[in-house]
């Protein structure tokens, strides 16, 4: 019993003191525990920040292509965002149907606030005569980007909705009190059929994201420039 006791003391002792050399003898910036665990872990990739593209998209279009985006107004505050080109016709647009008219040859457009030689957006709050007007005077190879705030449907006669479906609309019939509504069409020539041409979401009480309101709703995409 003694010489065990002896024994596991001799032990305890031998193991104390190789503790104590190794402490004593090996360098203070030896690789710790925790930098030898994280050696075995997968290194962690992080992707670059999306580079921002024309009128907010996600992916940029192809060459030869236009970018656009049609975001209709949400509640009170929110205005319809109409873009083409990465040119913003926001600050201008408001209550009711916001009508832009984008030529696709560089011709000027008829009436309306011009932007550039190729951009006017008209305001037609309340006008459902002079928004025909407008429609039916812009040029041939024109595109007309739509989108409503508030109440586009009040005021809008029914000889105005013939028009915009005459132009392709499937939806203009179909709006009622605040509806969300987006459209892009072409006067004059045809847009390819894979792109995203209109939107509505109509105001539905149980699902309104605003009081009284519902959701905004948009139309994005790539148009060829050569389709005239």
């Amino acid at each position: 019993v003694v010489l065990r006791l002896f024994g596991v003391l001799l032990t305890s002792l031998a193991a104390w003191y190789l503790g104590y050399f190794v402490a004593a003898h090996v360098p203070q910036n030896t690789v710790s525990i925790a930098a030898l665990q994280e050696i075995g872990k997968k290194p962690v990739l992080r992707a670059p920040a999306p580079k921002r593209q024309k009128c907010g998209l996600w992916a940029p279009c192809p060459p030869g292509n236009f970018a656009y985006r049609i975001l209709s107004g949400g509640g009170k505050q929110r205005r319809p965002k109409i873009c083409f080109e990465d040119e913003d016709a926001r600050v201008s647009l408001r209550r009711d149907r916001n009508v832009m008219c984008v030529s696709m040859n560089n011709q000027l457009c008829y009436s309306g606030y011009c932007y550039s030689n190729h951009m006017c957006c008209y305001d037609c709050t309340d006008h459902s005569r002079e928004m025909m007007d407008f429609i039916r005077k812009a040029p041939e190879g024109t595109l007309l980007l739509i989108a409503t705030h508030d109440d586009g449907s009040t005021r809008l006669k029914g000889d105005a909705k013939k028009l915009v479906e005459e132009l392709g609309s499937k939806e203009i019939k179909n709006i009622k009190f605040r509806s969300s509504w987006v459209f892009i069409a072409a006067k004059g020539f045809k847009l390819p059929d894979n792109i995203q041409k209109e939107k509505i979401n109509h105001s539905d009480q149980t699902k309104n994201r605003y009081k009284g309101w519902p959701a905004e709703i948009q139309i994005e995409g790539c148009i060829p420039r050569n389709l005239i």
